[in-house]
């Protein structure tokens, strides 16, 4: 099986605050967050809910990616999941 590598987006609860990351393991990293492990920011602002991800099979991809995204401004984080997810279930169950 080809190696995958996952740009994502989690918030917290109330959908306030947007965190984006890259990872090869999904499920451990949203566990991660969900715990409280991720130091700092993450876990401050209670970032635990998955809302957005995107697979790559390359992990220059998954980064440039996620640069892209972090580059942007909030207003194109929110539409890109809304288009996705439009009732910004958590999508962890899924995984």
């Amino acid at each position: 099986m080809q190696k995958q590598y996952y740009v994502y987006i989690m918030t917290n609860s109330y959908n306030k605050v947007l965190c984006t990351g890259v990872t090869s393991d999904l499920i451990t990293r949203t566990y991660q967050h969900k715990e409280g492990l991720v130091p700092g920011f993450t876990k401050r602002y209670n970032i635990n809910k998955l809302v957005f991800y995107q697979v790559f099979y390359d992990a220059p991809s998954a980064i440039q990616r996620e640069k892209q995204l972090k580059g942007g401004s909030r207003q194109r984080k929110v539409e890109l999941i809304t288009s996705m997810n439009p009732y910004w279930n958590d999508l962890t169950p899924e995984l």
